[in-house]
């Protein structure tokens, strides 16, 4: 993948710099076309995307573990805000009358 991204890189920067113009510019247009258009290069990309599929759809309960344990993990590191209070610096975020909700948490209003 990293020899891909920089014949890319080297060609797109060949392309941008060339002196050759127009003329060179369309050889390399109609290479590339001709290059993505074979046959052997659409059925591997065919394959690339059928296998990140897999690897994906094997990798999603993994996923939704470790996110699951982290969430829980972090909701036990919060704290109450407050001594001897049971609200959270979270549950105070979201209070409604909070001004973290508020459309305009500082509004102008008529200056003196």
């Amino acid at each position: 993948m990293k020899k891909l991204t920089l014949l890319l890189a080297a060609g797109a920067g060949y392309v941008l710099g060339a002196r050759a113009g127009r003329e060179r510019y369309e050889q390399i247009k109609k290479a590339a076309t001709r290059v993505k258009d074979d046959p052997r290069v659409q059925e591997k990309t065919h394959q690339a995307a059928d296998l990140a599929r897999e690897k994906a759809q094997a990798a999603a309960p993994v996923v939704k573990d470790t996110v699951t344990s982290a969430a829980s993990a972090a909701a036990d590191k919060v704290t109450p805000s407050r001594t001897g209070s049971s609200t959270s610096d979270l549950e105070d975020q979201l209070h409604p009358d909070s001004t973290a909700r508020q459309e305009n948490p500082y509004p102008q209003g008529d200056l003196p």
